[in-house]
């Protein structure tokens, strides 16, 4: 077996590695075994090969990387899920909320939460309010 065989199935490795974990480090690795496999076609020198791998390598984290993981990675427009979910939503009132006595419920999608006024005022049942924020289990809104 030739060291190029070495190297290209140590860079097989390493993009199945990349495969099944995130971050793309393993294939910046893999880019330096490809390098690496490639100088051992001209060279039989296993410090020349290892030099070029880690000279690829280091070039790859520092352009091949960053840029993956821009390209790569969701930023904004991620969708909201649990409990986050209802913030911005319209609910209706189901039970008046009166500020100074911390009663009152709303009704969402079918599921009924404890609310409070943002602004101290008094919200009459069937009324339709929008959730403003969220503190542990009770829902702040306002009427809209």
């Amino acid at each position: 077996m030739e060291i190029w065989h070495i190297w290209t199935a140590i860079a097989l490795l390493l993009v199945f590695i990349e495969i099944i974990t995130v971050g793309f480090a393993a294939l910046c690795l893999s880019i330096g075994a490809v390098c690496a496999a490639t100088a051992s076609c001209f060279t039989e020198s296993l410090i020349w090969q290892i030099s070029v791998f880690a000279i690829f390598t280091f070039i790859s984290f520092i352009f091949v990387r960053p840029f993956m993981l821009k390209v790569f990675t969701r930023k904004g427009n991620i969708p909201k899920s649990g409990i986050e979910a209802l913030i911005d939503r319209i609910a209706i009132v189901e039970e008046d909320i009166i500020p100074y006595s911390n009663s009152g419920r709303v009704i969402i999608d079918g599921d009924s939460w404890k609310a409070v006024a943002d602004n101290e005022e008094t919200i009459r049942k069937g009324d339709k309010v929008k959730v403003i924020s969220i503190n542990s289990i009770i829902l702040t809104v306002k009427k809209i």
